[in-house]
């Protein structure tokens, strides 16, 4: 065997949503967010496209993104729809990051390949970030809230009209004990088909 399997179920099976309110103050250093988004760009792309684009929030641009996040909730959500708890979250959770990074899809200029596939290319991109997070003990988190599919996003990043914002992954040191979970029994969604 080419790799220790064990290490890499362990790997896979340990990945977990920590939440930038158990985060500490710690900080990630830059090169541990090269390592992370180098191996994010390894993941599987049709036509080899790799769509993925990376906008990495620190310092003070993390200010500059939850005062961002705070007014888009605001301004694209209906008075009647929207909610203190929220727009709270939106707003302190950068400030409790180390670091932000908005993931893209760039679409093809061609648009030969489906884009539903190019989305799906940045997915995987996310949760090799997400396993190599795992593996150097930092806490993880993909959001995705509404607002990061409107125009208003776009132009925030900077990114074309046919671009997508696909998620904000909150990175930092957890300060709680690393959470445990479970799934379910592999027959509950899996069917054998022999014939």
């Amino acid at each position: 065997m080419k790799y220790n399997l064990s290490e890499i179920n362990d790997l896979m099976r340990m990945r977990r949503t920590i939440y930038p309110e158990q985060f500490s103050p710690r900080k990630v250093h830059k090169e541990q967010i090269e390592l992370l988004l180098n191996n994010a760009q390894w993941a599987p792309t049709h036509g080899n496209t790799q769509p993925w684009r990376f906008k990495v929030f620190t310092e003070v641009a993390l200010e500059r993104l939850s005062t961002f996040l705070g007014e888009a909730y605001l301004a694209t959500t209906p008075k009647e729809q929207q909610n203190d708890l929220k727009l709270a979250k939106l707003i302190s959770r950068p400030l409790k990051s180390s670091v932000v990074i908005a993931i893209c899809m760039e679409r093809q200029k061609e648009e030969k390949i489906p884009e539903i596939e190019e989305i799906e290319a940045v997915a995987c991109a996310i949760q090799n970030l997400h396993l190599s997070c795992t593996a150097y003990g930092l806490g993880g988190f993909w959001s995705t809230p509404k607002l990061i599919y409107t125009a208003q996003m776009n132009e925030f990043l900077s990114i074309g009209e046919k671009d997508k914002c696909l998620g904000l992954f909150y990175i930092g040191y957890p300060s709680i004990d690393w959470p445990s979970s479970h799934r379910k029994p592999l027959e509950y969604n899996t069917e054998w088909i022999n014939s």
